[in-house]
């Protein structure tokens, strides 16, 4: 009961690239860059399973960024010649390539280290890949001429992807679309469809990760504006309980989100962020048994995962490895009392 696992990515260690950054230049290069990748993989899944983690990830330590880390393994996208767009409605700028042509993998994506984590894990194992309507709202177009046209294409290359994982033994398959509560709308008109075509005949548990973004500034101005209560998700809960997913991530902890809406994703596993990405304090375990226990009114017990609020990428390596800590013991507490 309340299994734990993360949103998806952890601190790379500063030897394999720039430390507490969101977009980290690479320290190494060439088939330095590439073992060290797999050390880092390594040390990420001995880091989780120290923590008491169920439900692993490799923490996203291949991947320079949680969308251009899929990017770069396609066809049909100029990276040579960024744009500055505005990311999340321009909530922020930043510099982004371009599809210049019609998408294809350029062959596997994320299987090098999929397999190396399963090799040396036990544990379930997520992999995390970003969502169609996410992906388009990070990249430009100069191809397509229809963005909702170019999501559709994305979606058919993550299914090729999420295929090849499952057939390697990933149980869990996870696509993040932070967009999902700026583009409220487009979740029903859209937005959905696109992450169905992605999880397209997979059997192995299938997750969408939603949330109000990283802990890093501009974000945190965002929220500043939205009031006492963030009620976006009354909209795009329902929609989710409707479709085909099997879980539902979302942040909890120092979240403004009315907890009695979670109750709108009925029949769905819900991942409860319990820990904080955007602040450097380290829950106690008391904390996050608290956490979970909010959200037991709302969802049966028997549906609640235990996670964090986002992915722990821009953060201190230091932090991470306590605020992990916390959740795996917070888990167990809250195990002994509402089990």
């Amino acid at each position: 009961m309340f299994p734990t696992t993360i949103a998806g990515s952890l601190p790379k260690p500063a030897w394999l690239a720039e430390p507490d950054k969101l977009w980290p230049q690479w320290q190494l290069k060439g088939a330095e860059l590439n073992a060290g990748k797999l050390d880092a993989t390594l040390i990420a899944l001995k880091l989780q399973e120290d923590a008491g983690i169920d439900v692993l990830c490799d923490g996203e330590q291949s991947r320079q960024h949680f969308v251009h880390g899929f990017l770069e393994y396609v066809d049909g996208i100029d990276f040579a010649h960024k744009v500055e767009m505005g990311i999340r409605n321009n909530r922020y700028k930043a510099m982004v390539p371009t599809v210049t042509g019609a998408l294809k993998l350029k062959g596997r994506v994320h299987g090098t280290e999929a397999r190396f984590a399963r090799a040396h894990t036990t544990r379930k194992l997520k992999i995390t890949m970003p969502g169609p309507m996410t992906i388009i709202d990070t990249i430009a177009d100069a191809h397509y001429g229809d963005r909702v046209k170019m999501a559709f294409a994305f979606a058919d290359l993550l299914n090729t992807e999420a295929r090849a994982l499952e057939a390697e033994g990933v149980d869990v398959i996870q696509f993040d679309e932070p967009a999902f509560n700026v583009y409220m709308d487009d979740v029903a008109g859209w937005g959905i469809e696109a992450l169905h075509r992605a999880i397209d005949g997979l059997k192995c548990q299938t997750a969408v990760h939603i949330c109000y973004g990283y802990g890093i500034k501009a974000n945190i101005d965002w929220k500043a504006t939205l009031g006492g209560e963030w009620r976006q998700y009354e909209k795009i809960f329902p929609v989710l309980a409707a479709s085909r997913l099997t879980q539902v991530s979302v942040e909890c902890r120092n979240a403004k989100v009315p907890v009695d809406l979670l109750s709108l994703l009925k029949g769905k596993d819900v991942a409860i962020g319990v820990i904080d990405v955007a602040t450097d304090e380290i829950e106690t375990p008391e904390q996050v048994a608290a956490t979970i226990e909010s959200v037991l009114k709302h969802v049966p017990k028997e549906r609640v995962v235990a996670s964090t609020n986002c992915g722990m990428a821009p953060m201190r390596r230091d932090v991470a490895a306590a605020k992990l800590e916390a959740l795996g013991k917070g888990a167990a507490m809250a195990r002994k009392r509402f089990g």
